[in-house]
């Protein structure tokens, strides 16, 4: 191969790599591109706009002979200036673009390692100027071969690493994460500096200088990616630490407030039985009002009698105190709202059921259900609660009226909505925190929750499983036939549970 043929071959290379770094910065962006209802074909269009921005970036660069950190400083800001360039937010973007250009410096810095072994090996005892030529462009080719597949596999694991948790970053979040790319483009571009040397038309080669750093660049390097990837996997595990502690903090003020109405419903009961004390004293007092003929006041005060009777009385029973109380607060709930409410909830005949668990799983599911209802803007608004107990499982339902279209969250399968509330930065969806307690709770018991949507209505059955009274369970499997017998009732009474939407 001759000087001119040998420098074509690097040109071309250039221009090579340039493309596939684009072909590969596209690739980590494309699964965060794709929305939920975003179609194909405008996927397709941002990635497009992602790999000619940045194709189109270096090109210009090159032509002005720009350095390289500017370059990347210029694609990072082309990429995160417009939300319709990629279709993410801009921190999103900004995090990709910080985490490909930092894994790009390590790979080129382990593979320039290996570079330099190669054309020791290859040019070891060569004279002829075209066979070094050759040999050269060979070293290099293996190296850039090597180089992408390297690069490819570091992009993977990272992209599907961040796909395991829904990437919503703030401004700390952000530099937490950004901190050891960041950290890793500067160490590349120090040790790029310094691998090549001219000092008074003297050439110098760092590999040659101190071999010793043909080891251990690369190991830095490979340190720095090992250093992203557990950034990343921390900041998930913070965010799920936190999200449980969420959920828990969820429960216990359910709990508390459960605790809190069970009081008051023991002060009402004690009202009732002093009332009955004082029941015959009352009594007393009508005869007496009646044999002096003073009807009126004999109306008025049975009318008071009556008032204060109404005060303690539950217009629902249930079978079990607790229950009770979650059912005629969530009752009165509604009726405020003007939202129709209607109740078959019998409490389990047995041992096997904890009747906090219980009151933990409706009051997620009716809470949920008044919250859509209250948020419909017209149309027919009611609440279903339905409960039975059939041989050692106990079903409950909730049906309720919605507007709008219910996503399921392709993580947890539980609906998302809009609401939210915002947890050391993080969106956290109030309604995914609730079914998601009813999970927990449901799974104490080895049962499954059922969601469906039809129409206009949201429907979600639980089935739970009797424990005995050591608190453990007699397994049963969804095939079992008692559990089938208990679905093809619910359908029986127009109710069609989808088997796909089990959690």
């Amino acid at each position: 191969m001759s000087e001119t043929g040998f420098m074509l071959f690097r040109h071309i290379m250039g221009k090579t790599e340039t493309v596939l770094y684009a072909a590969c910065m596209t690739f980590l962006f494309y699964p965060f591109m794709a929305g939920q209802k975003e179609q194909r074909k405008n996927v397709l269009k941002k990635a497009a706009t992602v790999f000619g921005a940045y194709v189109l970036v270096y090109l210009i660069c090159d032509a002005a002979a720009l350095p390289g950190w500017l370059r990347m400083i210029i694609v990072i800001v082309l990429l995160t200036s417009s939300h319709r360039i990629t279709g993410m937010e801009k921190n999103i973007a900004f995090l990709l673009g910080v985490l490909f250009f930092g894994i790009r410096d390590m790979c080129r810095l382990i593979t320039e390692s290996l570079r330099y072994i190669f054309d020791t090996k290859l040019l070891r005892g060569v004279y002829n100027e075209s066979t070094m030529y050759r040999n050269t462009a060979v070293g290099y080719s293996l190296s850039i071969v090597l180089q992408f597949l390297l690069l490819f596999i570091m992009l993977l694991f990272i992209s599907r690493r961040l796909q395991k948790e829904p990437l919503e970053l703030h401004a700390k979040e952000l530099c937490y994460l950004c901190l050891m790319p960041i950290a890793g483009i500067l160490f590349g571009n120090i040790i790029f500096r310094q691998l090549f040397i001219v000092k008074e038309n003297v050439f110098f080669l760092l590999y040659e200088e101190y071999p010793v750093f043909i080891g251990l660049v690369p190991l830095t390097s490979f340190l720095f990616y090992v250093g992203i990837v557990a950034t990343v996997m921390s900041y998930q595990e913070m965010v799920r630490l936190q999200e449980e502690k969420k959920k828990y903090f969820v429960e216990e003020q359910q709990l508390l407030a459960i605790r809190e109405r069970m009081e008051e419903v023991e002060q009402f009961y004690d009202g009732i039985r002093r009332m009955k004390h004082e029941m015959k004293n009352h009594l007393t007092n009508i005869k007496g009002l009646a044999g002096s003929g003073s009807y009126e006041e004999m109306e008025q005060y049975i009318a008071k009698m009556d008032e204060s009777l109404n005060v303690f009385e539950l217009t629902i029973r249930t079978g079990n105190a607790v229950t009770d109380v979650i059912v005629n607060d969530k009752q009165k709930a509604a009726d405020k709202q003007g939202i129709k409410f209607s109740s078959e909830f019998l409490y389990p005949a047995s041992d096997g059921y904890d009747a906090y668990d219980i009151a933990i799983i409706i009051n997620n599911l009716l809470q949920n259900a008044l919250e859509a209802c209250e948020r419909m803007k017209g149309g027919k608004r009611y609440i279903s609660l339905s409960g039975r107990q059939k041989k050692r499982f106990f079903l409950i339902c909730v049906k309720n009226s919605f507007e709008g279209e219910v996503a399921f969250d392709k993580n947890s399968n539980l609906p998302v909505s809009t609401k939210g509330a915002d947890l050391l930065g993080k969106r956290v969806s109030m309604h995914g925190i609730g079914l998601s307690n009813v999970k927990r709770e449901t799974a104490k018991y080895l049962g499954n929750v059922d969601i469906r949507i039809k129409k206009k209505e949201f429907v979600v059955t639980v089935l739970l499983q009797e424990r005995s009274r050591n608190g453990q369970h007699n397994q049963c499997k969804l095939h079992d036939k008692d559990v089938q017998q208990l679905f093809e009732e619910l359908r029986s009474k127009g109710q069609r549970p989808d088997k796909n939407r089990i959690l």
